[in-house]
């Protein structure tokens, strides 16, 4: 009798059942929406992450750099005076400490052992200025940075110099180069990049003259698998090819870190220290406890340097949090009580049939039973309109898939990370970041959204089955009189 007379009612009421189902539809629409979005947003989010850092890494630790001395201090590069018409090519490198102050190597095994860690490895972040060309009785004495390209197209912005006491006609080329612990490969910034040509470095080339190069610089200098670099007066050859994920790469050339140290007369030190936690919970409590150990240093972990992130995807990422969310709580709880006050006022028009019900023996909780499970089925009913219409929305943002951008590094307002997950980076202009937005729906969407549709049927049903269990069968006389 309860089916019967069920689908009976609502084959007959059609339109007020249609009106109640559709309000309840946009809001889980809606929902289903909000929640795609952000899962979208979370995964945009995620790649920007990942050209910061390398796979695996939770945490770095480094000391920051301290105070820019004076301009005494700046590095020289002296030459042999050559007579005005020689034209003698001479070249001078300078190998500098990237970004940190360094660390003694031992503080990697301290952090390795620290109850928490599952892996640490070191690395050294350098930065290479070449001065090369023709100078005539005079002293080439480099500047503060400047902010275009130095020389013949160097990867980073170079260094202004001038000669004193004579002329000259000459290039500065300034690269970055990263010393890498070999014997793990599984962590450090090499772990952000694919090799595209060639090779990685083996376990057994802890001291080896061969180096990996990023696509990008490869290409602008010429490099390929095979071919040799020359950094300070040492030929590496090039073994593999080198391309970022997402981003910019963490730097122009990678060696192994013995090399590195022995380049930058830095024996046993790191600039950065990569760190991977046994837990994912963990990460917080291991990053207070480094803290605590090796005082002086800053510990870095993801969720910090997502904070470093800003640009149209991390607006969008917050609106979605916040006003996303609350707009589809509002229009979830405008959507159950407009469904509750239609079934009320439904069941208010039925008064002459339930009293009639009632006179024919009825009980109220017999009555009640019936209006809820109508107002069930239509949740039900507008449930499942409402997750055809957030998969049309959802599909519909992954196919436009607008392009958001995300600023790294001076955007945030601190020292910009570039590359390896606070490896080797430094203070230095923005970098921009293009990433496509998806909606991804999944099983959890689908499930809350029906769990949104019971609810709502549910709430249409109480304020109906209260109505209707106030209701008499002398309702129904004077309802006829």
């Amino acid at each position: 009798m309860f089916f019967t007379y069920l689908r009976r009612e609502l084959r007959r009421r059609r339109k007020a059942a249609l009106v109640v189902a559709s309000g309840l539809a946009l809001g889980i629409a809606l929902v289903i929406v909000v929640t795609s979005v952000s899962a979208g947003m979370g995964r945009a989010q995620d790649k920007v992450l990942q050209s910061l850092y390398g796979l695996g890494t939770d945490m770095t630790v480094t000391k920051a750099a301290a105070p820019a001395g004076s301009s005494s201090e700046r590095p020289r590069f002296r030459f042999d005076a050559q007579d005005d018409d020689s034209g003698g090519e001479q070249s001078s490198d300078r190998v500098m400490v990237q970004g940190f102050q360094t660390l003694a190597g031992s503080t990697v095994g301290k952090v390795d052992a620290q109850s928490g860690v599952a892996d640490a490895v070191g690395g050294l972040s350098l930065q290479v200025v070449k001065v090369s060309g023709a100078f005539t009785r005079g002293r080439f004495e480099q500047g503060e940075s400047g902010g275009g390209q130095g020389g013949r197209g160097g990867a980073q912005p170079s260094p202004q110099g001038r000669v004193e006491g004579g002329g000259a006609d000459f290039d500065v080329n300034n690269y970055s180069v990263y010393g890498t612990d070999v014997t793990k490969p599984a962590l450090g910034p090499l772990t952000s990049s694919k090799i595209t040509s060639g090779r990685t470095f083996t376990t057994g080339e802890t001291n080896a003259k061969v180096a990996v190069a990023d696509a990008a610089y490869a290409k602008e200098k010429k490099l390929k698998a095979g071919s040799t670099v020359t950094v300070k007066s040492t030929k590496f050859k090039v073994v593999g090819i080198a391309t970022a994920d997402s981003g910019d790469a963490a730097a122009n050339l990678y060696i192994p870190l013995k090399r590195a140290q022995t380049l930058a007369d830095a024996k046993d030190k790191v600039t950065t220290i990569y760190v991977k936690a046994t837990d994912s919970q963990r990460i917080d409590s291991v990053k207070s406890e480094i803290g605590k150990n090796i005082p002086g240093t800053t510990v870095t972990t993801s969720a910090d340097l997502a904070d470093t992130v800003s640009g149209s995807l991390s607006t969008a990422s917050s609106l979605a949090a916040s006003v996303g969310t609350w707009l589809s709580i509002v229009v979830l709880v405008a959507a159950f009580l407009v469904a509750g006050l239609l079934t009320s006022s439904a069941v208010s028009r039925r008064v002459r049939e339930f009293g009639t019900l009632k006179a024919l023996g009825w009980k109220s909780g017999r009555v009640t039973r019936q209006v809820v499970g109508e107002a069930v089925v239509n949740g039900l009913v507008g449930g499942a309109l409402g997750i055809a219409l957030g998969l049309a929305g959802a599909y519909a943002v992954t196919a436009v898939s607008p392009t958001l951008q995300a600023q790294l590094g001076g955007g945030g307002g601190g020292e910009g990370f570039r590359g390896g997950f606070g490896g080797p980076g430094r203070a230095e202009a923005t970098k921009t970041l293009d990433v496509a937005l998806t909606a991804p729906v999944s099983l959890t969407t689908i499930a809350l959204a029906v769990a949104l549709a019971v609810t709502g049927g549910l709430v249409a049903g109480a304020f109906g089955g209260w109505r209707a269990s106030r209701l008499r069968p002398a309702d129904a006389l004077r309802r006829v009189e």
